[in-house]
Parts: structure tokens; sequence; C-alpha cells
């Protein structure tokens, strides 16, 4: 079970991070890669969000006892 947890908390941290990637982009905040199709588009910054707080619960879900 502690490896699932272990597999659980990395896939919830990597969540987190792509999903602040997406906000960023989607806010036009990151304009990285210059030409990506998310710049700037709101659907983007929601999906991110989304996606950030799938991860949270991920990460709390394996840090429970």
């Amino acid at each position: 079970m502690a490896a699932l947890k272990g597999i659980m908390a990395i896939v919830g941290v990597a969540a987190i991070l792509m999903g602040g990637l997406w906000i960023l982009q989607g806010l036009d905040i990151v304009r990285w890669p210059a030409d990506s199709f998310m710049l700037g588009d709101r659907i983007w910054t929601r999906n991110g969000v989304v996606l950030a707080v799938v991860g949270v619960a991920l990460v709390w879900l394996a840090r429970k006892k």
C-alpha cells in the first residue's frame, strides 16, 4: 500500500505543476512555447484549475493515514 501512496503523491505533484502551467498559459502570463494554442484561452485556465485540484486531492489522499 505504501508504493501506491507514493505513486499517488508523485502523480498528484505532477498534476499540480502541470495545472499551474496551464493556468498561467491560459491567463497569458507564461508565453512558453511562443506558438502554443493555449495562450490567452480561458478554457485552459479552467482546465488547469481542475487538474490542480485533482492533484491536491491525490496528494491529500496519499498523505492520509
